[in-house]
């Protein structure tokens, strides 16, 4: 149920910035995701066909960018990307790590038609 909140946060955001721009209907809205975040694309996209109907935004296309999670060694300061799960600095083997990339979650554009 997390997408239910998360989608109807979109559909607050992309409604207001499109009434704002006095647009006729919202068309496109494109989404970027961290990799490391809990959200499943295929349950916003549910959720956005359901409470989207009789909206500004109905049949808005939903557009997902997926951005990769990096990190910066605590110890080394090398940053790098992970292809699996608890991966150390490939650099030193530490564990001591931050994550720099991966848990964003926000609206980059919004595309609409005049009216």
């Amino acid at each position: 149920m997390h997408e239910l909140s998360v989608t109807e946060s979109i559909l607050s955001i992309s409604t207001n910035h499109a009434q704002d721009a006095n647009a006729a209907r919202v068309t496109d809205i494109f989404l970027v995701i961290g990799e490391l975040s809990s959200i499943v694309d295929d349950s916003v996209q549910f959720y956005w066909d359901i409470i989207s109907q009789e909206t500004i935004c109905a049949n808005a296309q939903l557009h997902f960018k997926r951005i990769p999670a990096r990190f910066r060694c605590q110890d080394c300061n090398h940053d790098y990307t992970i292809t699996e799960e608890m991966q150390p600095c490939p650099l030193c083997g530490s564990y001591r790590v931050s994550v720099i990339a991966g848990e964003e979650f926000y609206v980059e554009s919004i595309a609409v038609e005049a009216e």
